[in-house]
């Protein structure tokens, strides 16, 4: 079988991925994301919001570093436009965009966001690169488990994340100047691992698994 040039540069982008995060999606947040595809959907909704509005907030703050905000104005455009893509899913399959509370994930991660310059920026972009890189993640971890449409949608979003991914992790170097960040991209992995793995008691995209009851 041939495999195409797209379809190879994606398993590339994954394999990567795979290695920079500390853990796999446990299988059981697999199992709770197919029982509840309505919470699934609008918190999807949610954190292309969210991600656009972290983008915008990037933006606002470091006008002066000409390549954070080409980046960042590319990435809020497509998360915009992935915002819009699950609306319409959502629209189609008769869900109503209710409100639901966030996860713990992305508020535990950038609890760890040192509060002087440059550390603040750096520790931003690596947790940018770690939300990005386990959205990614998930939605390859999905799509084989979907329906048809559902799993066409998450696997044509699997590119442009990846390449998210790649942008924060590149601008985190590039803000850190001369200083190695590996180690602080090994702290902060540690805490998204805990993140990850920890059960929760509630499902969201980026929950930990919610142990099955009764």
């Amino acid at each position: 079988m041939t495999v195409s040039a797209s379809t190879a540069s994606t398993i590339s982008a994954l394999d990567e991925i795979n290695a920079f995060l500390p853990c796999s999606t446990p299988d059981l947040w697999v199992e709770n994301a197919l029982k509840n595809q309505k919470i699934m959907l609008i918190d999807h909704a949610n954190c292309e919001k969210k991600a656009a509005s972290t983008a915008l907030s990037l933006i606002n703050r470091y006008t002066d570093n000409f390549e954070l905000l080409n980046k960042m104005s590319r990435l809020a455009r497509e998360e915009m436009r992935h915002f819009e893509q699950v609306i319409a899913l959502m629209k189609r399959r008769n869900i109503a965009y209710e409100h639901i509370s966030a996860s713990r994930y992305a508020a535990g991660l950038r609890d760890m966001v040192r509060n002087k310059e440059p550390h603040k920026l750096v520790d931003v972009l690596i947790i940018g690169a770690f939300i990005e890189a386990r959205s990614c993640e998930r939605f390859a971890k999905l799509a084989p488990h979907l329906d048809s449409e559902l799993e066409e949608f998450y696997r044509s979003l699997l590119k442009s994340e990846a390449r998210h991914y790649q942008d924060y992790l590149r601008l985190a170097k590039t803000a850190a100047g001369d200083t190695c960040i590996d180690g602080r991209i090994a702290e902060i992995a540690q805490r998204e691992r805990e993140l990850v793995e920890q059960p929760d008691t509630e499902f969201r995209f980026h929950s930990g698994p919610k142990a099955n009851t009764a």
